[in-house]
Order: structure tokens, then sequence, then C-alpha cells
């Protein structure tokens, strides 16, 4: 327990108060990941002390796992404790399901992690404090974990690549006893997840066996720990700076040089990979599995048709050129789709958009498609295309061939046809027979893939 000699309840505040002042300004939409533990609950009634001054939008979410058997008396305590502070709270029910090999807990945040993505705010606020930090980074360093993984939890990061909203730990530097006395202090209430005891669990184990034992001999443990997760954090950002750096270098049109990545020294060569599948939002492999893929691209031949698959992402080579993708990136079969005069067209199983515009001297001769069908097909095999006049007639595969367009997206290209003649085909052209002449003004198509 923490004694007014060592700490107090101002100094808890102003601590606080100094890491949300860091961060936040006047307006933002702050919300609260509200457990109903101790230490959510403490971070709730901070922040809702400071709102009004500093002019802050407050709210708070709820996240009902549908673990425990209490589950349903923890959403109704975070309701009545939301209610009495006059927050907004939002409830999300859930029915964790795991499969084999798989972690509980890892699931469960997973699903959390997903709902905080979806949450529109300028900061979604956790009440992870500076034990949690230790234990982080201890079990990052029993799991073999690299310097990305020991640099344990920032204080602040996006959620989302694709938009502004950061996770905000405002409690990193608050010890889990610090929170405890402020509760205490305040006469606040909170509910117990039995499962905390559990030691079954590797965090519970550390919490309540190890940690114990290691404050005895080291008393100051857990910021000696936090500080060396901040060093290994910055060490981790450079590493980063490094790979982005090497990224810039060997990679054309968001491909991966071959060649380059070989030139590469073997430890800078995996730490661009790990980059790579980072950008990509691909889970990072294991020190195995990363070996094995650096293994296969350095052994395979240049217009080797190679083919990996890690978990959501799928890496392929051709010609040279290393290609990652999403692992169900395969085109769904299309339909045919009549186009009506619309500017644009979203082509769903072949996951873009084709654009219609009118423009002097460009596209496709619009005369020659009045009062006749055009449809957007896919490939079916036997097409003949002449995008240049001087030359025959000939087949798509073989013209499409010539381009050294990978394998797997010649079948991702959308087709325009008027009624049964090819007239135009992605990346390709317009056929011979339906281009506009010069000085008239032509129907110009463009295809935009996700």
């Amino acid at each position: 327990m923490v004694s007014s000699k060592s700490t107090s309840l101002a100094d808890i505040t102003d601590r606080f108060l100094q890491n949300l002042c860091a961060q936040v300004q006047s307006g933002d939409r702050l919300v609260v990941a509200l457990s109903g533990g101790v230490d959510s609950v403490v971070l709730l009634h901070l922040l809702a002390q400071f709102a009004k001054s500093m002019r802050l939008k407050v709210a708070a979410v709820h996240v009902e796992h549908g673990i425990s058997v209490h589950s349903g008396q923890w959403s109704a305590f975070c309701q009545k404790i939301c209610d009495s502070l006059g927050i907004s709270l939002t409830i999300h029910h859930l029915k964790i399901r795991k499969q084999p090999q798989q972690s509980l807990e890892a699931v469960a945040r997973d699903a959390r992690y997903q709902i905080y993505k979806n949450i529109r705010a300028d900061y979604v606020v956790l009440a992870q404090h500076q034990d949690d930090q230790a234990e982080t980074l201890l079990l990052q360093l029993l799991r073999g974990a690299g310097v990305k993984g020991l640099g344990a939890m920032p204080t602040i990061r996006l959620l989302d690549l694709s938009k502004n909203t950061r996770l905000f730990r405002p409690l990193l530097n608050i010890s889990r006893s610090e929170i405890l006395y402020f509760a205490e202090q305040n006469g606040l209430s909170w509910v117990t997840d039995e499962s905390n005891q559990d030691v079954s669990y590797d965090r519970n184990f550390l919490r309540h066996r190890i940690f114990p034992m290691l404050e005895e001999r080291y008393p100051a443990y857990r910021k000696t720990l936090s500080r060396s997760a901040r060093h290994l954090g910055e060490a981790a950002h450079l590493v980063d700076e490094l790979a982005r750096i090497d990224a810039e270098n060997a990679t054309i049109a968001g491909k991966l040089s071959l060649q380059k990545m070989r030139s590469l020294e073997h430890a800078r060569a995996k730490n661009l990979l790990r980059y790579l599948f980072g950008q990509h939002k691909a889970r990072l492999p294991n020190s195995r599995k990363l070996e094995e893929i650096l293994r296969q691209l350095n052994s395979i031949e240049a217009d080797n048709r190679f083919y990996f698959v890690m978990d959501n992402l799928a890496i392929r080579c051709y010609q040279g050129s290393v290609e990652f993708m999403s692992a169900d990136s395969s085109p769904a079969s299309l339909e045919p789709v009549i186009w009506q005069g619309e500017p644009r067209l979203v082509i769903k199983p072949l996951k873009g958009v084709i654009e219609f515009v009118q423009q002097h001297g460009r596209g496709i001769d619009l005369s020659k498609l009045n009062q006749r069908t055009i449809t957007i097909r896919a490939r079916t095999g036997g097409e003949r295309f002449q995008p240049d006049c001087k030359r025959p007639r000939r087949s798509l595969k073989k013209i499409l061939q010539e381009t050294k367009l990978a394998p797997w997206m010649r079948n991702t290209l959308p087709l325009l046809f008027c009624d049964d003649q090819l007239v135009w085909v992605a990346g390709i052209g317009v056929d011979c027979n339906f281009q506009i002449a010069k000085g008239n003004i032509g129907l110009d198509v463009s295809w935009h893939p996700d």
C-alpha cells in the first residue's frame, strides 16, 4: 500500500494532468475503455475531473466479452458509474470463442481492439499503468521478442493507419499501488475480475508469484523496467527508420526488388521484411518462419513463380519482383455488368472502380457504341484484341504476356464489350476498330483497383 509519505493524491493527479496536457487539446473527444476494474474507474474519474476546465469531450466504452458469469453485472456497474458522472457509455456484447492453440486473453484482446478501431474519437484512452508496462516487458523477454516487442507499450500510438484515432495511456508512469491508493482515498467503487487471481495465466503468475519476490530485492523495479522499455522503444523506432530507408531504396511501384533485397546484410534484410509485413498489417512471423521466408526468397530464380502464404498475407514473386497482397485477393467470379452511361462503376468482384470521362481525341468512338449493349466482363479465354492498328489482331493472352503483367493479375482486369466485340482492356487500351479520330470527343475509360 502507498503511504502519504511516499506519495499524495496531489502528486498522482499532477502526474496524470501533465501526461494529459502533453497530448490532448481543447475540443478533443476522448473515449475511455472502461472495464469496471479499479484502474479504468480511476482513469474515468481523473478525466471527468479535468474535462470541463480543458473543454474535453469524454465518453466511455465497455466490452462485455461474455467469458465470466458476472459480465452482465460488470456492464450494469459501468453504466451506473457513467450515469453518476454524466458520461455517455456504449456497451458492446460479445461471445468470445477461442480456437485450439489460441490464447483466450489474446482472442479477447483482439476483439476489443477491433471495436476500438471503429470508434470515432481523437483518442481511445486505456488505463494501463507502470506495473502493466513492467509485466509486458518481462513477458516479451520470456517469449524471445526482438527490439520492437521489448519496446512494450508506448504512451501514444496510432490505432489504425487509415484513421486519425490514437491510443492513449496516460497512467503509464503511475503504479498500481498508487492507483489503488487514489481510489480508496476518494471512496471509489470498482469490480474485481475473478480471473485476475488465476495464476495459470502468464501475466497473473508474474504479478502474484514473481514480482512480489522481485520487489523485496529491487523495490524500484517498476520504474527501472519501464525506463528500459522506453529505451527499447526508441531503439525500435530507429530500426523502423532504417527499414523505411531500405524500403524506399529496394521497392519500385510497391514491389520489392529481389536483387536489392539480396544486397542487404542478413539481419538488415530480415528487418526490411518485418517492416513490409507491418506496412501490410500482417501479423509478424516468429523468428523461425521469418528465416524460412528469407531463405526461400534468397534461393529462388528471378523468374520463379514463388507463392508463400503467411497468416492473412500472400507473398508472390515474378520476374525478380516480390509482391505482398491479401491472401484472399483472388477475384470472385464476375457476372456481366451493363454500363448505362454512369460516370463510374464499382466492380466489387474485381475490387476496383471504372471511370468514364469524355475527352477530346482520346478513348472510344462514342458513335460506335450507340444503340448497342455495353458490358463489363472478366476474361474467359479465347479473346482477341488489336490495340495497335499497325499490328494484326492477336490473342489477348499473348498481349498480356508481353506486358509482363504478373500472371495472378491478368484475370483481375475488367474488359469492356460492345455487344460481343472486345472494345477496351484495362491497362492495355482501346481496340483499333473503336479508337476515336483526332479532334473528336471520345470516351476515356480508366480502371482504378483498390
